[in-house]
């Protein structure tokens, strides 16, 4: 490797991390340890380092210890595992201070793990990126000899998302009426085409989100995996969007596909629905009732994004915002979801709750709007958990827009619309 253009590749990042606008994440990673981000593709690995990237320099270290990498630099063409050391001379011609190196979609580059091990074992701090199929946690913590941690990294929240629009977003703003409009206008925006970084600002934002999906589907689920009836899988992708409310099997899946006149067996709907889930494409909420025997094999799955699953519907807000607070969980909760998270669903009791949070002691119940027959509906269903759940302490109504207090027997419910409750936390 010619190593002027290395350096020149190296220096160049710098102003570009430095020109670059990058809207702080909710959940920043600290430099403290070795790193490996994974999570669905475009999700915003890469502006997450440039974060730590400048963070790091605002405590004092030098841009001359970092040695930023951007493996899919044309220049980089040909570059293999014998010019790594390469690498590791520009860091010395740049400074004999430590260093701290960020390799960005490194999977480019065969036997990459050995290199980053490398560096592990001398101590160096490293943080890499991939959004090959191959650089999925479960595998990337073993193959990289636990001197890692993965650090999983989602698409925008709205709070981000409002960042990156640089739209104004705190107490004054949500009371104001101008700047709330802008607020609900964003978030009918974010409803609709989800978070992705790279997605602000574009004039064809489903398109891009399109493009994404494609992406996860092709790259880390059929080549990956290599399906051999690629359209099945694409079917069945179709009937989950379709099911978002509702618990589903997998007997219940391969059914439908039968349905429309795809031949699938349960065991086949059970390998699909986790190379979906292990791709991050989708995710699993259990019902908190179900026995043990059941709490696997009949849940209901939701979309990371919400901008992928809008790709499937046609006018079906009410379950866009029912996904969007499901995915929000996922965010605050991406390690300990089963226990932090549930549904409740009780054919012996009647009880069916859209959400619980046990440590809380929460129920929440999402309507888009409160008409007559929904208010009726949502109001009776919470006052009847409250009945066969006394421990429940807190009550919700989630909608679009409305907002207010609802009192009913010995219970009083918070209605409240989904941004805020998104941006209050």
């Amino acid at each position: 490797m010619d190593l002027a253009i290395l350096k020149r590749i190296i220096l160049e990042q710098h102003e570009i991390i430095k020109n670059m606008h990058v809207v702080q994440r909710e959940n920043e990673i600290e430099g403290g340890s070795n790193r490996i981000l994974v999570g669905l593709r475009r999700a915003g690995k890469t502006t997450m380092l440039y974060r730590l990237v400048l963070s790091l320099v605002e405590s004092g270290i030098d841009w001359h210890q970092i040695i930023y990498i951007n493996f899919e630099d044309e220049r980089l063409d040909g570059f293999t595992a014998d010019d790594f050391d390469d690498i590791l001379a520009i860091k010395v011609e740049l400074t004999d201070k430590e260093g701290w190196f960020f390799f960005d979609e490194i999977q480019n580059v065969p036997l990459w793990e050995k290199f980053c091990r490398r560096l592990a074992d001398s101590k160096m701090h490293v943080f890499v990126t991939g959004s090959n199929a191959r650089m999925l946690s479960r595998e990337m913590e073993s193959i990289l000899g636990g001197r890692f941690l993965s650090t999983l990294v989602f698409p925008y929240s709205f709070r981000e998302y409002l960042e990156a629009e640089r739209i104004p977003h705190d107490s004054d703003a949500m009371l104001k009426t101008d700047s709330s409009s802008r607020i609900l206008r964003a978030f009918d925006e974010y409803l609709h085409f989800g978070g992705f970084p790279e997605n602000i600002g574009r004039s064809n934002r489903r398109e891009y989100v399109s493009s994404v999906y494609r992406k996860v589907l092709e790259g880390d689920i059929i080549t990956r995996r290599e399906i051999r009836n690629p359209i099945s899988l694409r079917l069945m992708v179709k009937k989950i969007a379709e099911s978002v409310k509702d618990t589903i099997s997998y007997n219940r899946i391969a059914a439908a596909m039968k349905g429309i006149g795809v031949r699938m067996n349960p065991q086949t709907a059970i390998d699909y629905m986790s190379y979906m889930e292990e791709a991050y494409l989708i995710f699993p909420v259990r019902n908190w009732f179900s026995p043990f025997s059941g709490r696997e094999s009949v849940r209901k799955h939701y979309f990371t994004d919400t901008g992928i699953l809008s790709l499937f519907l046609v006018d079906r807000d009410p379950v866009l915002l029912e996904n969007m607070i499901a995915s929000e969980f996922y965010r605050r909760h991406p390690a300990d979801l089963e226990e932090s998270v549930a549904f409740v669903k009780s054919a012996k009791t009647g009880l069916d709750i859209d959400f619980y949070l046990p440590a809380e002691q929460v129920l929440i119940q999402v309507s888009y709007s409160l008409d007559q027959s929904s208010r009726e509906r949502e109001v009776n269903a919470l006052v009847k958990a409250g009945r066969l759940m006394p421990d429940v302490r807190r009550f919700i109504i989630l909608t679009f827009s409305e907002s207010g207090t609802i009192e009913a027997g010995d219970i009083r419910i918070e209605v409240m619309p989904v941004w805020r409750w998104l941006l209050e936390g």
